[in-house]
């Protein structure tokens, strides 16, 4: 079965958008979701999780996206928004490796920035490593490595180890 992940660009962000200004530190008192959504990306896109709906959940960024502190909130944040997936031209590794144990889809893909536009539509085929847009651009990235993805499907990596311990 071939994996798609569908959704419209909720957002196109630059380069070096670092943790702190995915979710600032006066919110660090909380874990919940819901809550740290409401301020997901607050410093640069006031109200962005009322941007993000069902269909519009994609958000596309410039390189080293989550660079700086190494905060979970970060990605419950963003989950906590609405944000079905991150496509970006480069990740932080440390946000990178949050962004799969949380179940958050992280999408290395080098020319997104210039090649998405603001609410166009992506689908994403992880294990064939293509990257679709509306407009008719096509984008070749790795595939997806097959642990990893098993870990997204699960929903992160607590659920796949409870999988496996079943």
């Amino acid at each position: 079965m071939t994996t798609l992940i569908k959704g419209r660009i909720v957002k196109v962000l630059g380069d070096n958008i670092d943790t702190d200004v995915i979710i600032p530190g006066r919110y660090l008192t909380s874990m919940d979701p819901e809550e740290l959504g409401k301020h997901a990306l607050e410093p640069i896109v006031p109200e962005f999780h009322k941007l993000v709906t069902e269909d519009k959940n994609i958000l596309v960024a410039g390189e080293n996206f989550g660079c700086g502190s190494s905060r979970e909130h970060a990605v419950i944040a963003l989950k906590g928004a609405g944000v079905k997936a991150v496509i970006a031209e480069s990740f932080a590794r440390i946000f990178f490796r949050n962004a799969i144990n949380s179940g958050l889809w992280v999408i290395e893909c080098p020319g997104i920035k210039e090649a998405a536009k603001e609410g166009e539509l992506v689908e994403v085929n992880p294990e064939e490593g293509i990257v679709k847009l509306e407009s008719g651009k096509t984008l070749r990235v790795k595939p997806m490595d097959k642990q990893v993805m098993e870990i997204l499907l699960a929903g992160g990596l607590i659920e796949y180890l409870k999988r496996k311990v079943a």
